[in-house]
């Protein structure tokens, strides 16, 4: 593995930035006091960025710093995102990056068109309902899954992004490569999340050769914050696909080495195959889209979770006045909390890849979310909690019988957002990744490979039913990515998204909410604490205001733990006097204008 590391430094994460600026000549405001660490244990301040005419958002400065210098070449936001997601795959590579997959929605700003790409990872064609279970016919352990082979699917942002760039791309296709392939050679700066995060899964890095050399000292020790480290191998890969475009990634030498990867990892052998690399297409969707208050919300559908579940949220909620309420309210939680568990039991039980299973066509309807949300109130318009582990999924307009279980899959958060705006008017909302942090823990050729497959049900059935996530050949996992652009009239107003697991529903929820009940520009919008209830417990930020409604919260029957909520909110927002611009501060990333 020739990644090195080729110094320990006192460096600061902004001397990186300087130094893609100056190769880039990409303007520099930001919007990040401080670097908080992925734990969320402490916060930066972020401020409110504004722009004139463009902006990109994103986990890390030298992403964002390497699309902002597309858009100042007279770039597209397609070509944008392709700088972007290249950096972010060498500077988090625990998040995102070629081995992964990724959902996409693009307006154009001269059509108006909304498109909505699906660059998910698919399973292995010879692949079924019984990947995960065991030889002693139970389901596997998690991380015994995860770890290895067995739960890679096809990666996808390679094709994801050559798409993107053939459909609304401007610049040169290897021209958006330049930033990446510089700093992979020169050498970025380890931040501080990266550090702790390789602390965080040291043991299961230090299982395979190639991520023990590249993440570890030759002392076996966590590359250290501050250190600059070179990147060769993942300099080389992209000046293959910068000069052969996708087909370099998807056949030849670097498909053959990802499925030698897969088929020869220890203990846990996988079966992807050459043949499952040439077949993988991106597919374009309908998009999702839910009117709320003055507002028309959209997002990715199936095999996303995200916009569905977030539109039966918002859909229960608009009957009641969360603007007169407030963010202080333990009425506006209670409310958002029994809406979420509502709509988590019906992802549950319907949401999978619609292109494998027929999904009911109601979930989104005006009368059936109205039924759902009579549940949120007695007979006499008082609150009611709902039990605390026995919420039921709704039966929704649908023009078949659906006989299918409840899902058992777990989701978890290692993944990354951006937002960007161009000149032109066109618009990215992308959230991509590689499932959990660091993957698979496989590295080929200077990237890291998804675990995606773990998104399946490990239990293909129950009671007889067949699981309507459960894995089958060629399906694309479910997910909750939930890439938003939300219009007002007709025209793009903001643009959000996270990662964090299936919390990224209720991050993202909480978050338009804020921005259109509560008024918040943006960043307020994003720094605001979180709380989210998925399945009856009550999650609390730690260590914010959210901790003083913890008591209320449990006055009304709720189990209430506070914890790290570490998302990864990145928007912008369209106003009278231009763009703004919001960065999450529990992570790293920046706001950057022209």
């Amino acid at each position: 593995m020739p990644a090195r590391l080729i110094r320990p430094a006192a460096g600061v994460l902004l001397a990186g930035l300087v130094a893609l600026v100056a190769f880039t000549g990409a303007p520099a405001q930001q919007a990040t006091d401080s670097v908080a660490p992925e734990t969320g244990a402490s916060r930066s301040e972020n401020r409110l960025v504004t722009a004139k005419n463009q902006m990109v958002v994103a986990a890390h400065p030298q992403a964002a710093a390497a699309g902002m210098a597309m858009l100042e070449k007279g770039g597209t936001a397609a070509d944008a995102m392709v700088a972007v997601q290249l950096v972010l795959g060498l500077v988090e590579p625990q998040s995102s990056g070629l081995g992964g997959g990724a959902f996409l929605l693009y307006h154009d700003g001269e059509s108006g068109k909304l498109s909505t790409y699906d660059g998910r990872e698919a399973a292995p064609m010879a692949a079924n309902g019984k990947l995960f279970i065991g030889a002693d016919g139970e389901p596997m352990k998690f991380f015994d899954a995860v770890i290895g082979g067995r739960s890679v699917g096809t990666p996808a942002t390679v094709a994801l992004l050559a798409e993107a760039h053939r459909r609304h791309g401007k610049l040169d296709w290897a021209e958006l490569f330049e930033p990446a392939i510089a700093l992979a050679e020169a050498g970025f700066t380890v931040t501080p999340r990266l550090n702790e995060s390789i602390a965080d899964n040291a043991e299961s890095l230090f299982r395979y050769p190639a991520t023990r050399q590249y993440f570890f000292s030759e002392e076996g020790v966590p590359i250290f914050p501050g250190t600059v480290l070179k990147n060769q191998a993942y300099a080389d890969t992209l000046r293959a696909i910068a000069g052969e475009g996708e087909k370099a990634f998807y056949s030849g030498e670097i498909a053959s080495d990802i499925v030698n990867v897969i088929q020869s990892a220890e203990g846990n052998p996988g079966l992807l195959t050459m043949a499952d690399m040439a077949d993988y297409r991106v597919k374009e969707r309908p998009p999702v889209c839910l009117s709320y208050r003055e507002t028309e919300i959209c997002g990715m559908g199936p095999p996303s979770s995200g916009m569905l579940t977030i539109g039966q949220i918002l859909g229960m909620l608009e009957e009641h006045d969360l603007a007169a309420l407030g963010p202080e309210s333990p009425e506006s939680w209670r409310l958002i909390g029994e809406a979420s568990r509502l709509a988590f039991a019906d992802r549950g039980r319907y949401m999978a890849d619609s292109d494998f299973v027929k999904m009911p066509e109601g979930l989104l309807n005006r009368s059936y979310l109205g039924d759902r949300a009579k549940l949120l109130k007695t007979e006499d318009g008082g609150p009611k909690t709902l039990p605390q582990n026995d919420v039921q999924p709704g039966e929704p307009p649908m023009d078949q019988a659906f006989l299918h279980a409840d899902d058992q899959s777990l989701e978890l958060p290692s993944t990354s957002h951006f937002s960007i705006i161009d000149r032109f008017g066109n618009a990215v909302s992308m959230t991509t990744t590689i499932e959990n942090a660091f993957g698979s823990r496989l590295m080929v050729r200077g990237f890291l490979l998804n675990n995606e497959l773990t998104d399946f049900s490990f239990v293909p059935e129950f009671a007889g039913r067949p699981v309507a996530n459960r894995v089958e050949p060629g399906k694309r996992p479910r997910s909750s990515m939930a890439p938003t652009i939300v219009y007002r009239d007709g025209k793009p107003w903001l643009l959000i998204g996270s990662p964090g697991g299936s919390r990224i529903i209720g991050y993202v929820a909480k978050t338009l909410i804020a921005a259109i009940d509560w008024g918040m520009d943006v960043q307020a919008a994003i720094s605001l604490p979180h709380l989210v209830n998925r399945f009856g417990t009550y999650d609390v930020e730690e260590g914010t205001e959210a901790e003083a409604l913890a008591p209320a919260l449990a006055d009304f029957g709720y189990r209430v733990e506070s914890r790290a909520l570490n998302s990864g909110l990145h928007g912008i927002m369209v106003t009278a006097e231009g763009l703004s611009g919001g960065a999450d501060p529990r992570r790293e990333g920046v706001a950057l204008g022209d």
